[in-house]
């Protein structure tokens, strides 16, 4: 098979590999799949947006810096400032029905118009001391938004459950957020939109409490892959339904939007899949059990008349490739069935070679801008497709250091590709504040990694076409998809 090549300003081959959001305390960012090489026709350039006169004033006095503003047409409607989109991505938003809110009995939160938001672990959010340095950040800075682990990989849900499936299982004796709608209700005086996430099939307690959710061996019993990580059963219904009520629960507390992890098969080796069965799979292929419970939670959701939101966390690679790679997460089938889509779209998941970079992790910009702008326009063929809202960076995994140039490029990679929405990724919660647009605004303009070079941000497109000259130089497209073992 010829790859095709991408044509965003860089001579781009489209391999990609990407995980989940890797877990809190621990990391799983390390977590890599096997490189695959998209065949599918390439998304256009990346335009040129006319500059402002406020960034003009910038570039004649540098003792008063724009904030990076830009004018940009996205159809009808003229948005002023690239950090400041007032539209959804692509404007392929779906959201779920909105309904009145009684603020006595719940905690209840307007969803910004263009999201920017941190991942907090439920240790963080359980502790005072942490929380209030967080949102003290957030009141600091254009922070509107936080994604609080209410269930993540361990099994445990984080805060006091009532549900007797939880406390069946023991998912409820480690108790992490000891006053979750306390917590809730001081997010809502601050205007601080919570997002509750929920990791699925990566449960050690509902596992081994019900075996016959999980993946199962052809020797017989559970099987396990060789990680030692026994994984539920995407195909069970019963492993829907747990979750559901989970997240039904905390909507009820106060949580607006969930949003889904790990929900996908395993991305094991073929020599561990092997002897892997899946009970329920006679229904049909693996995406379409992906897309199957986001459509099921969508509308259980949907039942408790609350109006949440309902959101999947998926593979980076996602965006470009058009087949399902073994995890189920096709773009098309689940684009439709969800209110946003966040692809983990982390440079240094990414393997050498991917968008035509033989070290992607030193190439921020580029390979957000070019798996976000592919993304949009991708959903932009599908009806009622939700929006894009990429996880991004905050972490270093490998060189070159993460620091403001690094994750500032990503937020605006974000914004040049047509996106307004981010979420910010650091396992341990801890974050660069110098990455992050002041409430007063900059004081400096902001710098961002083009390649090997930090530049002003008003100078990426020129910094990017001298990337672009030293990629035309690289070696040449492989006319062939490289064997996978994982995904």
């Amino acid at each position: 098979m010829v790859a095709r090549r991408a044509s965003f300003g860089l001579a781009c081959m489209l391999v990609v590999a990407c995980s989940d959001a890797p877990d809190a305390p621990s990391s799983d960012a390390g977590a890599m799949s096997e490189a695959v090489v998209d065949t599918a026709p390439a998304p256009g350039g990346i335009s040129d947006p006319a500059t402002s006169t406020a960034e003009a004033a910038s570039r004649s006095d540098s003792s008063s810096v724009a904030d990076s503003v830009e004018v940009v047409m996205t159809g009808s409607v003229r948005i002023t400032g690239a950090d400041d989109p007032s539209v959804g991505a692509g404007g392929v938003a779906a959201p779920s029905e909105t309904v009145p809110c009684d603020t006595i009995e719940r905690p209840c939160f307007e969803r910004p118009d263009s999201l920017r938001g941190l991942y907090v672990n439920a240790w963080s959010a359980g502790s005072t001391r942490r929380m209030e340095q967080l949102i003290d950040l957030a009141k600091r800075t254009e922070v509107n938004a936080f994604v609080i682990d209410v269930k993540d990989a361990t099994g445990f849900v984080s805060h006091r459950s009532t549900l007797p499936g939880v406390q069946a299982v023991g998912a409820d004796q480690e108790i992490r957020i000891r006053d979750l709608p306390g917590l809730l209700r001081r997010l809502e005086a601050e205007g601080i939109y919570p997002i509750a996430r929920i990791v699925i099939v990566k449960d050690p307690l509902l596992s081994a409490e019900r075996p016959e959710f999980a993946v199962q061996d052809t020797a017989g019993g559970t099987w396990v892959d060789s990680k030692e990580i026994v994984w539920l059963n995407l195909y069970d219904e019963g492993v829907w339904e747990y979750h559901v009520e989970v997240a039904r629960e905390v909507a009820e507390m106060g949580f607006p939007e969930i949003q889904w992890d790990y929900v996908r098969f395993p991305d094991a080796p073929a020599s561990d899949l092997g002897r892997a069965l899946f009970p329920g799979d006679s229904i049909g292929p693996k995406a379409d059990a992906v897309r199957g419970f986001l459509a099921h939670a969508r509308t259980e959701l949907g039942r408790s008349g609350l109006g949440t939101r309902s959101t999947a966390d998926v593979f980076g690679m996602t965006t470009n490739v058009h087949r399902d790679v073994g995890i189920g997460q096709v773009w098309e089938s689940f684009i439709d069935r969800v209110d946003a889509a966040l692809p983990m779209v982390y440079p240094s998941h990414y393997w050498a070679g991917s968008f035509g970079l033989d070290s992607p992790n030193a190439h921020p910009y580029e390979v957000v801008h070019g798996a976000i702008e592919y993304a949009i326009r991708r959903s932009a063929e599908v009806d009622s497709a939700g929006q894009v809202i990429p996880w991004l960076q905050d972490f270093t995994l490998g060189p070159p250091r993460y620091e403001a140039p690094e994750v500032r490029a990503q937020i605006q990679a974000t914004y040049d590709a047509g996106g307004a929405d981010w979420i910010l990724w650091n396992p341990g919660s801890r974050y660069t504040e110098a990455a992050l647009r002041p409430i007063e605004g900059w004081a400096e303009e902001p710098l961002v990694r083009i390649g090997s070079r930090i530049v002003p941000v008003s100078e990426r497109h020129e910094a990017l076409e001298a990337v672009a000259d030293s990629v035309k130089k690289a070696s040449t497209v492989p006319d062939s998809t490289p064997a996978t073992s994982g995904n």
